[in-house]
């Protein structure tokens, strides 16, 4: 594979995850067999990952492993350590999934995504690099803004409230737009992004959306999905999303007022418990998952309030670019670096 000029040799290994739902009972995963059945077979696949790891770290006796969590880094690890090859993982969430709680025993160095006063890793070892991001995630002017809104086909005078649950959608945050969007667009303009999966489901919300010789004639938008989220996120007065880890990261990079909606059905509450630190430090408005499905006029009020409250957005922005982190990219490869040189 050539990649930006290398030439990058890429190898996969078997991989398979515990199917984990903080939503699900005992009698739920009974009812729900099939989930059952693969649990059982990516345990084999599992133990093909560690199989596979094994014979290509002893042949190839790599000087460190960069290892970014999630099921396909567990047989890596572990192997890793028994070859007594040096290690390092990077958490991107403010709680570690399973595989890195697993794996930072024996990690070299531990790269975080937030600040380490969220982690419980030793000092020594755990090192705030942030998450990588594309460098276009700046903040930017009001003159900046106002362009980018023009260019969407929105009044650059009017506030804009941008919607996204990710490149797949989230269907809780789109169904509770549905119900409120009437009355929404009486104060601001809205453009959501409805993800690639749920954007058929949403087709009914084209009627607020008016084109005129090929120019929005409306103040409400929707797109499938955005490579170029950035530009959105420039118009944005306010943007409402999940509490993924990387999404909050381009958010905090570009200093912006965000209201928070976390899929409450991760396991280990990961987003959760991202957006409660997010709420404690004041950076973020949280709007919980499961009580706007029962009552959208929630995501409303919250909306509402805060498109009337300059300052309040300026204190959310202000403090959500705290947990930004420059440079995460060359922190991450400088750290990896030197515990290969260590070696």
């Amino acid at each position: 594979m050539v990649e930006n000029g290398m030439d990058l040799r890429v190898r996969r290994i078997a991989a398979g995850k515990l199917r984990r739902y903080t939503n699900f009972t005992f009698m739920t995963y009974l009812r729900n067999f099939d989930v059952v059945l693969k649990n059982i077979a990516d345990f084999f696949r599992i133990i093909g990952g560690f199989i596979q790891s094994f014979f290509r770290l002893l042949f190839n006796r790599p000087d460190v492993i960069f290892l970014k969590g999630g099921y396909v880094c567990l047989p890596v690890g572990v192997v890793a350590r028994f070859l007594r090859i040096p290690y390092v993982i990077h958490d991107s969430d403010a709680v570690p999934g399973l595989t890195n709680r697993v794996l930072s025993k024996h990690a070299t160095k531990i790269a975080t995504g937030m600040p380490l006063e969220y982690y419980s890793y030793p000092e020594g070892k755990a090192e705030w690099t942030g998450i990588p991001i594309n460098e276009e995630f700046v903040p930017a002017n009001a003159s900046k803004q106002k362009i980018a809104k023009r260019e969407l086909g929105f009044d650059a005078d009017e506030p804009l409230v941008v919607l996204t649950g990710g490149s797949l959608g989230a269907e809780h945050i789109n169904v509770a737009l549905r119900a409120i969007l009437p009355k929404l667009l009486k104060s601001t303009s809205v453009l959501l992004v409805a993800g690639r999966e749920r954007y058929p489901e949403m087709m009914d919300l084209k009627e607020y959306e008016k084109w005129e010789d090929g120019r929005l004639k409306s103040n409400f938008r929707m797109l499938e999905f955005s490579s170029e989220m950035y530009k959105l996120f420039t118009a944005a007065d306010i943007v409402v999303s999940r509490a993924g880890a990387s999404t909050m990261t381009e958010l905090s990079a570009m200093a912006k007022a965000v209201i928070m909606v976390p899929n409450y059905k991760l396991p280990g509450y990961h987003q959760v418990k991202n957006a409660e630190v997010y709420e404690q430090a004041n950076a973020a408005v949280v709007v919980e998952d499961l009580k706007m499905s029962e009552d959208p006029e929630l995501l409303y009020k919250a909306i509402k309030k805060l498109l009337g409250d300059k300052e309040k957005r300026e204190e959310l922005s202000a403090n959500l670019k705290k947990f930004s982190k420059d440079n995460a990219a060359e922190n991450l490869a400088k750290t990896v670096i030197s515990v290969a040189k260590d070696k």
